[in-house]
Formats: structure tokens, C-alpha cells, sequence
């Protein structure tokens, strides 16, 4: 808007002054006849007053304070500032409201007067778009910061917020949402008042009639105090002050309480409700100042944290103006040049003029940084008080408040003042935020819920799947119109759990012929014909985007069944547990050890001694006899023996698992076709079945991308037998739940590989849905209590047909199965072969002595001879070669 023309339609011209004197003079824009009004009159004039008394504080100089009423007025409010603007006045506090603010607030940019206001706290007036406009308290996007934090405090989700139709009711109202929703809550409802004083009982009466058919009971009341205490009166006449009701009133509130007293009427109406108040710490200060009060206001108002502020706002005008006089500042006007043009006119703006040290002086006010009786006083580069708190406040009755906590921005909410918590670190975890005991409305010291069902009581209105197959997990009996199962027991069971009643009626979805689609069911939520849904449905992703969901009353997840048949009986069965590289490795080994054995034995033992032949038997003898267990030939060496006890460890492990194995191919059902799990299924062309209704359909098609070709839908256990059976389908993909109920019944079919996807069944409701987290802690109750399991019971226990095993109980055993037995037994004989070798090589030495000296012409004929010597030294009987060396012994003492 351009200054000039919307001053054009208010102004008319008195004059221009500009010359210097010996009073400076400042202006306010209040309306006196509110309580905050009266506060700040006495507060500002105690404050100029005090000033005064020190005359070289102001430079020699006088504040004059020059008072307007702007009579709830936007327009006697502009009238006055523009008043101001032409008697040289250097700063104006106020205006009271944000409305009249944002339009002062462009005059003061061009005219260059600071403009300091305490109650226009509207967060939307931001600095950059209005520099000479300075909030000199903490602006309501704190308080609403605070109020959205004792809302998650308290574990509401959703809040109705009443509010006047005016720029700071709806910016702060809007800031409110906007630090629910950082804390997952959100307002639910506006309920819209007259920006007005005063608004007639009929439009608040509709407002709160409105405001009784929503679901939440919590409610945010932001609106001048006349008319907020009439929506109190009225709240209570139509019993909307009762223990199912929370109660948060802004600021206003507490500093009407603070200063007036209410009738018994209102003070009853109030009682339980909750609000704040700006926090100023205790100084002496503030101690004298409220002891010079009521001498102040010869009792007709009490004083309230809006006086300290208006009484502190003097002081840092003063303040900024000695340091603008002691840097040699001059109180100076200039014209300006832009409203020349209507000098002379009947409305002469010219008499509006630039005071030429406002920068200077805006400055000085940025900069201040004093110790008021509202405690220190400094601004942040944004403008914004350093670190701004309030008081939790309780109304009691007869219209006291009791303080049941703080809260700062710098630590949340706390039972202890805010001061005292700067010198820790910040903490605003949830286990650090406490209050004091809440007395509600109703006199109660119990926690509202915080919400009903909307329509005051109306009964959800519930669907339910009207399945035509598995009728165990939910059906409804013919003519009764009874609905009973699996999952209507889970959630009557829950409701047992809730605190409070929730009437409701099932609403059956489906034309019972077919399974319904439980993602249409789960849509009817979101358009509102249902309120919510229970029944077997499975929380998949798609459906959370949309939906809340309990906690999971039952695990699932799809699964693969194939078709199976008995396996016939061959002669050469016996040879099925191993697979035929595994049968060569075990005979391998077992002629490997045998050898090894009599190398190791062949020396020292006489029954591995003998003709060629005999020998060979022996080996070949030894080697398969350890299969069956320890062999009749005895081992006399030590190595023998290690060699043979492994072995025998290992063949144990071998025979254990042949005898298991053999035993499932003998008894245990096989697979008819080659599919395995879900992944032999995609990468066949095999058809596969799903039932009706399921989310396999779209899993299958969406997740795993499956021709939806080969998806054939199924709509009973008996078309799942049929199917299989007759080969129109490979496999049934289907959730584990109908599975088991399903192999519970008919014979013939298995599940085959793991469960492919990991979910689980719950109860739907809208969005934010309170009912839904009581129903997930009612879940987890039944759990924990094992409520759950027997319920579970007795519905889906059934024994299952014949044994149900997996395809990998029927497989042949590879090598890698038993690759690391096999492996232990070849380093033992290995190392057992090595030792045997350096003890020969050892004990050859000692008996040939004259053969391990070589000389370089004999080197080749030595090799010779040494190896034949040593080959024949090894197939020595141990005895003779004893003998041999103990006869060389004696020869050589005896030569």
C-alpha cells in the first residue's frame, strides 16, 4: 500500500513543528478501558516519572508522554499515531492490537519512528518487512510453542482451537498448527469468533454447538478476555466444562486473573482450565516495584506481567535516548519530499515529518541490554527476547491460579524455573518434560481422553469382511445377524481393555458370493461410510499411507503350497540320502584311511603284515568295515590310533545322517513338481493361484512382477485342491493364517521355501484416530496376558493333515554338508602320515649310518641304494630291525 494515498483518507493537517526543546516526547496507543490497557497506562506513567526524577538521564532533558485511547478502534488508533507524527514525536508504544499494528507499522518505516509494542505479538510481524517496528516481549510464537508442548505432553493428538477473526488470532492460530504437526498432532477444528470485544452470546453459543459434535475435547482458546471469558460462561451452561473436557486459554487469561476479580459465576467456569503467562524471574526490583503497586493504582487494578513490561518498555526508550544525546544525537525533522505535493490541501500530510536521528535511535533500542523489573532485557539478531518462558498455570476454584510448572524454549517443560536450567545443557527429551498434578474440569485430578466419537456418541459404524471361505477368522450366521470369528473375538477382547465404552454396529461389506477386496473395504475409511474396519486385514504399505492401523493382533506373510504325492519305493532307494559325488568322496576316504592305517600299523603290526594279497584284503577289509563300526584288527600305534578314532568320529556323523535321511524319503510326501519357493515360481511359466480378495493379487503383480497372465484367482480351500490337483496351477501363493488353516483340512499339499514377506493383521481407522493407539496398548495387553493365544486357540488350533514338510527336508544330502568332517579327517591323516615318515627317516639314520655319507663320485648310485635300503627298512618288522641295530652295537664295543 502506498503510504501517502492510505494516509490521505485519515489525516488532516494541524501543522509541523520541528524545532528542539527541552522535553522529548513519546506517544501510546492503548485502549485504556481494557485490563491490560489500565495496567500499561499506570505502569508507562510510574516508568516516565522515575525517568524524570534523574534529569541527566534523558540529557538534560524530559520524557512527555502523550496518551491515546484508541477505544478497541483501528481507526482512532491510526488517527493517533498520525497525531504523533506530527508533534516530533520519537517513538510511540503500542499499538495493543496486531491489526492496528500492521498498519502503523508502514507509517513508522517512512517516517522513521520507533514503534514499540509488548502486546502486539502477532509472530507474522517479521523485522525485515518492518524495521522500525520492535516487540519488546515474547510474540506468540512461542506462547503457541508452549501450548503445542503441553499438548504432546499430555498426549493429545488433535486440539479445536477458538480464536478472533484478526490478524494476530489467525497468525498465531496458524503458528500453533504448524508446531502441532512438528509434534504429529494437528488442529482438527476452527471454530472463528468476531474480531470484536464483544460478540453476541448467539454466535458463540453456534460456535461451541459446532465445536461439541468433534471428536476432540481438548480445546485452544486464543481471543480478547471478554470475549474469552463469555465463551467460559457459555462452555459451562451447555456442559462443556465436565471432566471429558481440556481447557488451554492463552495468555489472556492469567493476566486478567492476575489483575481483576472475577464473579463466582465466571470463577466456576473456569475451574480446570490451563494457561500461560509470560516468566520474569524474581529480582528486588520486581519486588519493589510490586510493593509501589498498589500506591500506584490506589487499588483499582492489580498488576500484572503486561505492567512490567510497559513500565521496562520507558526504560529502554530512556535508555536508547541517553546514548543517542551522549553521541551528540539532535531531536530534528525533515519534510518529506514525497508529500510535498499536498501542502496546502484541506488534508495537508505535509505537516507528516522524517525525524532524522530514527535510525540512530532504532539502533540504540536494538542494542539495549539492562536488568528490568521483568528481569533482563537484550534482543537477538532477529529481534526476537533471549530465551522467553512462561508459567504453567492451573485455574483453581474461585478464579486462583496455582503454578504447576514452566516452560522455556530452552529446555521445554519443567517443575523448576527456567533460570536455574540455563547452566545445564539443553534437554528436551520426553523423559525430562514434567508438570505438576492437573486439577480438570470437573474437579478431577484423572487425565481427560481428550476425545469421544464424533457425533456425541454415535455409534462407529464398523465394516467387516463378509468372507464366503475361511469363515473362521469372521462370518456372520444367516438370520442372526451375528458376526463371530477369529478376529471379531480380538476385537471385542480389546474393548474389554479400553477405560471407557465404544458402541458401534458391524456393517458387513460384500455381496457373498466372493471375497470382498479388503483395499475397498479399507477405502469405504477414507470417504466416510465407515469409521473404521475389522476383520483379517493384513497392514501392508499402501494401506498406511491412508490409514492408522492397531498394532498387529496376528503374524502373516505369503507363502508357496504346491501339490505333493507319495513317492514309489525302487530297488536302488537306499541309495537316495546321498547324492552320487558324495557316495564316491565316502568310499574315497574310506580306502584313503585304510591305506593310511596300514602304513602306519604295518611295521609294528603283525595282522597288517603277510603276502601281497593278504594285504591288500586287509586294506580293502579295514577301509569298509569302520563304516559299520570298529574293525577286528587291533592298532597298536599311537598314530594308528588317532588316524582310526577320527574316522570313526566322522563315519558316526555320516551313518546318523544317512539313517535320518533315508528314513524322510521312505515316509515323507515329495513335491510333484519342481517348485521350491517364490523364486522357482517367477522364474517359471507356471500358472499361480491367489484367493480372492488378498493382496497377494497386487503383491504378486506390483512387487514381484508376475504376468498378471499367470494369476489365477481362487475363491475356496476346495478350488485351491482342485487347482493343484488337476495342474491348472502350479502353486497357490496365499497368507500363511489361510495356509495353515487350509493344510489343517485337506491332505496332499505343503508349504514349500520360507515366508516371502513379513506382516501382519490389524484393526483400520482414519488418520490420527485416537482409537487406535488405546487399541494397540488393548492389544498388547491381550498379549502380554495370553488373552491373545487362547483366543487364537480356539479358533485355528486344528491338527494339521499328515506331516507338512518343507521341500528341504526331503533333499539329498550334498558333500558340502559334511565337506568340513571330511576335511578334519584328511589333515589328520596327513599329519599323521608326516610324523610317521620323520620318525622312520629318524630311526633309518641310526640304523645305516655308513649310507648317509655321500661323496660327490658316488651321489647318483647313493640315492639308489638309499632309497632301496629305505623302502626295505620300512617293510621291516619292527623286531628284526631292533635286533639288526642293538647286534651293531655290540660288534662295534667288541671289534
Amino acid at each position: 500500500m502506498n503510504l501517502k494515498w492510505f494516509v490521505f483518507v485519515f489525516l488532516c493537517f494541524i501543522g509541523q513543528s520541528s524545532e528542539e526543546t527541552d522535553e522529548v516526547k513519546i506517544g501510546a496507543i492503548f485502549s485504556f478501558g481494557t485490563t491490560n490497557g489500565k495496567v500499561a497506562k499506570i505502569a508507562m506513567e510510574a516508568a516516565v516519572q522515575d525517568v524524570n526524577s534523574d534529569p541527566s538521564l534523558v540529557g538534560g532533558r524530559k520524557l512527555a508522554l502523550t496518551l491515546h485511547d484508541s477505544n478497541y478502534s483501528g481507526f482512532l488508533g491510526i488517527i493517533g499515531a498520525l497525531q504523533f507524527m506530527e508533534t516530533d514525536t520519537v517513538a510511540v508504544i503500542g499499538p495493543q492490537s496486531s491489526v492496528i499494528a500492521h498498519v502503523l507499522s508502514h507509517l513508522v518505516n517512512q517516517l522513521h519512528v520507533p514503534l514499540l509494542s509488548f502486546t502486539a505479538l502477532d509472530p507474522t510481524l517479521s523485522p525485515l518487512q518492518y524495521p522500525y517496528f520492535i516487540q519488546t516481549a515474547p510474540n506468540d510464537l512461542f506462547l503457541m510453542t508452549a501450548v503445542a508442548d503441553m499438548i504432546s505432553y499430555f498426549q493429545y493428538r488433535e486440539v479445536v482451537a477458538i480464536f478472533s477473526d484478526d490478524d494476530q488470532g489467525k497468525n498465531s492460530i496458524t503458528a500453533l498448527g504448524d508446531k502441532l504437526a512438528e509434534r504429529r498432532c494437528k488442529i482438527s477444528y476452527k471454530a472463528i469468533l468476531p474480531p470484536q470485544p464483544i460478540s453476541s452470546r448467539d454466535l458463540i453459543v453456534d460456535q461451541l454447538v459446532k465445536v461439541t459434535s468433534m471428536e476432540s475435547r481438548v480445546i485452544v482458546l486464543h481471543t480478547l478476555s471478554i470475549t474469552g471469558l463469555k465463551v467460559f460462561e457459555i462452555a459451562h451452561d451447555l456442559g462443556m466444562m465436565t471432566s471429558e473436557y481440556v481447557w488451554i486459554a492463552t495468555s489472556w487469561l492469567s493476566s486478567t486473573l492476575d489483575s481483576t476479580s472475577v464473579s463466582p459465576k465466571v470463577a466456576t467456569s473456569i475451574q480446570g482450565a490451563l494457561t500461560l503467562r509470560s516468566h520474569t524471574p524474581d529480582s528486588s526490583k520486581k519486588r519493589a516495584f510490586y510493593s509501589r503497586w498498589n500506591k500506584l493504582s490506589n487499588g483499582s487494578i492489580a498488576l500484572n506481567v503486561y505492567g512490567l513490561y510497559a513500565y521496562d518498555t520507558v526504560w529502554m526508550i530512556a535508555h536508547a535516548l541517553k546514548e543517542f544525546f551522549d553521541h551528540g544525537g539532535k531531536i530534528t525533522f525533515s519534510n518529506d519530499s514525497n508529500l510535498d505535493s499536498f501542502a496546502g490541501k484541506t488534508m495537508n500530510l505535509a505537516a507528516l515529518s522524517i525525524f532524522d536521528g530514527g535510525n540512530q535511535l532504532l539502533s540504540n533500542i536494538l542494542k539495549t541490554n539492562m536488568t528490568g523489573v521483568s528481569g533482563p532485557i537484550a534482543f537477538n539478531p532477529d529481534r526476537s527476547m533471549p530465551r522467553p518462558s512462561f508459567d504453567v498455570l492451573n485455574v483453581a476454584g474461585k478464579g486462583l491460579m496455582r503454578q504447576i510448572g514452566y516452560w522455556c524454549n530452552y529446555s521445554g517443560l519443567s517443575v523448576v524455573p527456567p533460570e536455574s536450567l540455563y547452566a545445564k545443557p539443553a534437554n528436551r527429551s520426553s523423559s525430562t518434560q514434567r508438570l505438576d498434578q492437573v486439577i480438570w474440569p470437573g474437579q478431577t485430578t484423572k487425565r481427560p481422553r481428550g476425545w469421544i466419537f464424533p457425533d456425541n456418541g454415535r455409534p462407529l459404524r464398523i465394516g467387516v469382511p463378509r468372507r464366503v471361505s475361511y469363515k473362521a477368522f469372521v462370518s456372520e450366521e444367516e438370520g442372526s445377524g451375528v458376526v463371530h470369528g477369529y478376529s471379531i473375538d480380538v476385537f471385542h477382547a480389546a474393548l474389554k481393555c479400553l477405560p471407557y465404552p465404544v458402541p458401534h454396529k458391524f456393517i458387513m461389506f460384500g455381496d457373498g458370493h466372493k471375497n470382498p477386496s479388503y483395499s475397498q473395504l479399507v477405502n469405504m475409511i477414507t470417504v466416510d461410510v465407515f469409521d473404521a474396519a475389522v476383520g483379517d486385514i493384513t497392514i501392508v504399505t499402501n494401506r498406511t499411507k491412508i490409514l492408522d492401523f492397531s498394532q498387529p493382533y496376528a503374524d502373516s506373510g505369503l507363502v508357496v503350497v504346491v501339490h505333493v504325492k507319495k513317492i514309489r519305493s525302487i530297488a536302488w532307494a537306499f541309495l537316495r540320502p546321498f547324492t552320487p559325488v558324495t557316495w564316491g568322496v565316502i568310499a574315497a576316504f574310506c580306502l584313503v584311511v585304510g591305506t593310511v592305517v596300514w602304513i602306519l600299523e604295518h611295521k609294528f603290526n603283525d595282522e597288517f603284515r603277510g603276502p601281497p594279497k593278504k594285504q591288500m584284503v586287509t586294506i580293502l577289509w579295514f577301509s569298509f568295515s569302520t563304516i559299520f563300526g570298529a574293525p577286528r584288527e587291533n592298532t597298536v600305534s599311537t598314530l594308528g590310533r588317532i588316524v582310526l578314532l577320527i574316522w570313526l568320529f566322522v563315519i558316526l556323523i555320516i551313518t546318523s545322517s544317512y539313517t535320518a535321511s533315508l528314513t524322510s524319503f521312505l515316509t515323507v510326501q515329495q513335491l510333484s513338481s519342481s517348485i521350491q519357493g517364490i523364486e522357482s515360481l517367477v522364474t517359471s511359466n507356471d500358472a499361480i493361484g491367489y484367493q480372492v480378495g488378498s493382496f497377494a493379487e497386487n503383491y504378486l503383480f506390483e512387487e514381484v512382477n508376475i504376468a498378471k497372465s499367470r494369476l489365477v484367482p481362487l475363491g475356496s480351500p476346495e478350488e485351491y485342491a482342485d487347482a493343484l490337483e488337476q495342474g491348472r496351477v502350479a502353486a497357490v501363493v496365499d497368507e500363511r493364517p489361510y495356509v495353515d488353516l487350509f493344510l489343517s483340512t485337506y491332505c496332499g499339499f505343503q508349504k514349500v521355501g520360507p515366508e516371502f514377506t513379513k506382516s501382519g493383521w490389524g484393526f483400520a481407522f482414519p488418520r490420527d484416530s485416537p482409537l487406535a493407539i488405546d487399541m494397540s496398548t488393548a492389544i498388547l495387553q491381550l498379549s502380554e496376558n495370553g488373552e491373545l493365544e487362547k483366543i487364537r486357540k480356539k479358533w485355528l488350533n486344528r491338527k494339521v493333515c499328515g506331516r507338512q514338510s518343507s521341500a528341504a527336508d526331503s533333499e539329498q544330502l550334498p558333500l558340502k554338508s559334511f565337506w568340513g568332517l571330511f576335511l578334519i579327517s584328511g589333515v589328520t591323516c596327513c599329519f599323521a602320515l608326516l610324523v610317521y615318515f620323520c620318525l622312520m627317516l629318524h630311526q633309518f639314520k641310526q640304523h645305516f649310518p655308513e649310507l648317509t655319507l655321500s661323496s660327490t663320485s658316488r651321489t647318483r648310485i647313493s640315492h639308489s641304494v638309499r632309497l632301496k635300503k629305505f623302502l626295505s627298512y620300512a617293510d621291516e618288522k619292527a623286531e628284526i630291525s631292533a635286533n639288526r641295530l642293538k647286534r651293531k652295537r655290540m660288534e662295534m664295543e667288541n671289534p
